[in-house]
């Protein structure tokens, strides 16, 4: 069969409308598929049967795209549905990675690393509850902005130091200096804006 980019560009192929829920979390979207079946060949490796499926965007807004799965039976829009939702699984291995150190272990055994792997997963989880209930909860809410960019929504670096904030705000934690006395060594929006400015840089 002809290459994939021309199947897009043959004007005898035929499209179907599609709407998928979620798009890259801007809500629905309508795009056009066409999918069929083949076989991935590749010089000295076994033929392997696949179902591709071409993406184009009636509106012009990305260029098409193809994709491919071994599973003949799954339906095309299944298929792009789960395209769409490897973009969360993308963003959480890189905030993993970039605040609680995954894939930069240090261990020497294989059996350490297998253990530590799971267990930033774990903690990534564990931090991501915390804070969305203490979100809902309206205790407090750590989302910085930047001047060149607006966040609709807290990131995992605001979970992040909302957690960390948790604990060092207790009077268990840090003690302060008492509230009747005749001198306040450390003004209380001083250690506050101190306390923030250390669960981000933590």
């Amino acid at each position: 069969m002809p290459n994939l980019s021309e199947v897009a560009e043959d004007p005898t192929t035929v499209w179907k409308p599609t709407k998928i829920a979620n798009w890259y979390c801007s809500g629905d979207r309508t795009v056009e598929i066409a999918s069929q079946t083949a076989v991935w060949y590749s010089t000295g490796l076994p033929a392997v049967p696949v179902r591709w499926v071409l993406i184009r965007d009636p509106e012009g807004g990305f260029e098409p795209q193809a994709l491919l799965c071994t599973d003949l039976e799954t339906d095309p829009q299944k298929i792009l549905s789960w395209f769409v939702m490897r973009w969360q699984l993308e963003v959480t291995y890189q905030e993993v990675r970039r605040h609680l150190g995954f894939e930069t272990q240090r261990q020497w055994s294989e059996l350490a690393i297998r253990r530590t792997t799971p267990a930033l997963l774990g903690l990534f989880s564990l931090v991501t509850l915390f804070a969305h209930q203490q979100m809902r909860q309206a205790v407090s809410v750590l989302q910085r902005q930047a001047a060149w960019y607006h966040k609709a929504h807290p990131t995992f670096s605001d979970a992040l130091a909302l957690v960390r904030r948790e604990p060092w705000t207790q009077e268990q934690t840090f003690y302060g200096s008492p509230a009747q006395t005749n001198m306040v060594k450390v003004p209380r929006v001083f250690m506050e804006r101190l306390t923030d400015a250390v669960c981000y840089a933590a």
